[in-house]
């Protein structure tokens, strides 16, 4: 009934939960902090940080961030288009597409992320710092910065299956038409 009014049910994955202290002059303020990943399994990704003393409270605040910071995802039959490296501080996230039947390898934070978007299929490796907050960010700009392949051919003039080969081979192909 939910799905026919247009609302999805999303998933909500809680990444980390940390009690950070403030130390005053008065003794330490203890309150948590917590990050969490939203998304609808089909394409649309979001993550959230929120902080108070208590963890529900902490959770509702990171779960209305997120799912104000969701945007859409490109996935073409259930992995990446295309292979990517995503930043964030120290950590590297390398996502690379896979074949069906793989699953998505992946460490923990990386794979909420990419569960969450609605990928099936993903290889991943961390590159420098294993921080789990980094990495989530990381991935999180790897998604965003992948390029769909309907739309690079589309701006290149160049037919979809070009866009797909290598880009040696591609570019050996050009040349020999050319010299046609």
């Amino acid at each position: 009934m939910a799905e026919e009014m247009g609302v999805t049910e999303l998933i909500e994955r809680v990444v980390t939960i940390k009690r950070v202290t403030k130390v005053t002059k008065g003794g330490k303020n203890f309150k948590l902090s917590v990050w969490v990943v939203v998304g609808d399994g089909r394409g649309r990704v979001g993550i959230g940080h929120g902080k108070a003393l208590e963890t529900p409270e902490a959770i509702q605040k990171a779960l209305k961030r997120a799912r104000k910071s969701m945007f859409d995802a490109i996935i073409i039959n259930g992995t990446l288009p295309h292979e990517i490296i995503g930043r964030e501080g120290a950590s590297k996230v390398l996502l690379k597409p896979a074949g069906p039947g793989t699953g998505i390898i992946a460490s923990q934070p990386v794979r909420l992320v990419l569960e969450a978007a609605g990928y099936k299929n993903a290889l991943t490796k961390s590159l420098g710092s294993n921080n789990a907050i980094n990495l989530m960010k990381a991935t999180i700009n790897a998604i965003r910065s992948l390029k769909d392949p309907q739309k690079v051919a589309k701006n290149r003039g160049l037919p979809l299956d070009v866009i797909y080969r290598r880009f040696g081979s591609a570019r050996k192909e050009e040349n020999q038409s050319e010299a046609s």
